[in-house]
């Protein structure tokens, strides 16, 4: 029988890997260990060490120590291959009978990807709140998360992703700006007419101004909230929020020191 000490030393070796197969199966997907998520992760991590030390141990009893090293270590990369292997699984025809087994081991894994969705709500509310206020706002937000992220990317389709919709969040609170400039006709369908986003005359009509204006601004901040889950995904989790800014108090104006000197009358 295997010693306590090993053990407990396959238990550790089993949850660091299961926490680096975790990570490698959420990449692209959010925070494991997001406010509301991280409980379910630890949950995930702590089953899948539970699961391999009990294997290695099996293992040990029938071998030696080393294979419980092993064991402890390749085990948890079920969760991050059970994550490859999903659609091809699904496709074949005894997938049915084992859905209710697969249904009750992939509970945790189900309840931990729900509350990281609730994180990645949770952290585009907080960024959005500042940037609702007024449509301009919401072009300088585009532009302040742009600067933390887009230059820390190495890959160019996602800076060119997010250049996309940074421009158009740019170029439709532009249009709104006319719109409350009274502009003419010929120079804001020209506008219009200047960036694909907005080249639909029947989505965009430049008849129904008001109508047209809100439009544009709902499209500019779901645009926004795209772009920020876009990047929560990629794995900036610490963007720092848009400023709210505050109204400046103005202070009440000091007299000369030579005019305080002066003996009132």
């Amino acid at each position: 029988m295997p010693g306590w000490f090993a053990v407990a030393g396959t238990f550790v070796l089993s949850m660091v890997s299961a926490w680096a197969f975790l990570r490698l199966r959420c990449r692209g997907s959010g925070n494991p260990f997001g406010r509301r998520a991280k409980w379910w992760a630890m949950t995930v991590i702590v089953l899948t060490g539970l699961a391999s030390t009990g294997v290695s141990v099996a293992a040990v009893v029938a071998s030696d120590h080393a294979r419980a090293a092993f064991l402890g270590l390749v085990i948890p990369s079920g969760l991050w291959i059970g994550q490859v292997s999903t659609a091809q699984r699904s496709r074949r025809r005894d997938a049915a009978s084992l859905r209710p087994v697969v249904a009750w081991l992939t509970f945790p894994l189900r309840q931990l990807y729900d509350r990281m969705g609730d994180d990645l709500q949770d952290w585009c509310d907080a960024r959005l709140e500042a940037a609702c206020r007024t449509p301009q706002r919401a072009a300088e937000a585009a532009q302040y998360y742009h600067n933390q992220a887009a230059t820390r990317l190495r890959n160019s389709q996602d800076r060119e992703q997010l250049n996309r919709w940074r421009e158009s969040i740019e170029h439709k609170t532009s249009i709104i700006r006319l719109i409350t400039l009274d502009t003419t006709p010929a120079r804001l369908h020209a506008a219009l007419q200047w960036h694909p986003s907005t080249r639909d005359s029947g989505k965009y009509a430049p008849d129904d101004l008001p109508r047209l204006s809100d439009r544009l601004e709902i499209e500019a901040q779901n645009e926004l909230y795209l772009f920020l889950a876009y990047v929560y995904r990629l794995g900036f989790h610490n963007l720092l929020i848009y400023p709210i800014r505050q109204p400046t108090p103005v202070r009440p104006r000091r007299r000369p020191l030579a005019d305080r000197n002066v003996p009132a009358e």
